[in-house]
């Protein structure tokens, strides 16, 4: 079972910037899509960004050019930077693995929390 560990949450102002880091337990080349969730108070989870093992990624519609999820193959690190931050983007973010891509999302980090203040 992969394990899967986030960091790098935190408290920014509206405008600034974080990046969330996701280490891996295994060969990150060994998953299929790697991805990043989130979950604001009363809302559903949603999908932020997915990346798969030959670099194709998606964005939600709310976060396109302003996030850009990565990874370091060496490192088996997935990365989200998160630019010009809102509000609504406060929330808890989870890293996840689809390790078949057979949207089977069966592992999940622990989040982190982001908060964003006006």
């Amino acid at each position: 079972q992969v394990q899967l560990v986030e960091s790098g949450g935190g408290l920014v102002q509206a405008g600034g910037s974080l990046r969330l880091s996701c280490t891996v337990s295994q060969r990150i080349l060994e998953l299929s899509v790697m991805g990043w969730y989130r979950q604001a108070p009363g809302k559903q989870r949603e999908m932020v960004a997915r990346l798969t093992v030959g670099e194709t990624t998606r964005y939600a519609d709310s976060v396109k050019g302003r996030f850009t999820i990565s990874r370091d193959n060496e490192k088996n690190t997935l990365y989200l930077q998160m630019n010009t931050l809102k509000p609504e983007d406060t929330a808890v973010y989870y890293c996840a693995a689809d390790p078949h891509g057979t949207n089977r999302w069966n592992a999940w980090g622990q989040g982190t929390q982001v908060t964003v203040s006006s």
